[in-house]
Formats: C-alpha cells, sequence, structure tokens
C-alpha cells in the first residue's frame, strides 16, 4: 500500500488483494485503523464501491456477503444501509456475523 492513498483507495486494495470475503473489522486492522473507527468504514465503503463500478464501467465491483444470525440462519437480504444489524428480526438473537465484502473483476 503507498502512503499517499486515500482510506477509500486503501480499501479497495485491501479487498483486490485479498482471496476471501473480509468483514469490516478485517478491512479496518488492516488498513491500519483503530476497530472502534470501523462503523465509518461503512460509508467509504458504500462510496468506493461507486467509484470502481462507475470507472471500471461496470468490469469490476465490491460484492457484499449480507449478514446473518447465528441462531436461526436469517439472512438480511433486504439492508437500506450497509451496516451490522443489531438484532435478528425473527428470533431476537443478537449473534449476528457481520456482512463480508469481496472484489469481483468480470
Amino acid at each position: 500500500m503507498k502512503n499517499f492513498e486515500s482510506r477509500r483507495e486503501r480499501i479497495i486494495d485491501v479487498l483486490k488483494n485479498s482471496d476471501r470475503p473480509l468483514n469490516i473489522d478485517e478491512i479496518a486492522a488492516l488498513i491500519g485503523l483503530n476497530p472502534r473507527e470501523s462503523k465509518s468504514l461503512y460509508e467509504d465503503l458504500r462510496h468506493a464501491a461507486k467509484t470502481l463500478y462507475r470507472k471500471s464501467k461496470g468490469r469490476e465491483y465490491i460484492a457484499m456477503i449480507p449478514p446473518r444470525c447465528i441462531n436461526c440462519g436469517f439472512v438480511f437480504k433486504n439492508l437500506n444501509k450497509l451496516r451490522k444489524p443489531s438484532k435478528c428480526p425473527k428470533c431476537k438473537s443478537e449473534r449476528i456475523i457481520p456482512p463480508s465484502f469481496m472484489y469481483v473483476e468480470e
């Protein structure tokens, strides 16, 4: 990684060089962010995904593996905002696997 890259460029770089989907905490650790600041990455990730898609004319994008409840297996498919849900609407459990993100090139 280059030191002069913006945070969004570093996010794209980390995802491009990863061989598996990464959750927001893993991305934060790889770009050198404090884990407490990881929630602010969701907005940067959304913008980075839009920029990557637009610049590549749709050939490259960031795919999201949606969050899932550990208790009942409910998959959060219809999220309005990128985030880790706090509770499962089906069983009310707070044991949620956060969303994961990966770079895809067609």
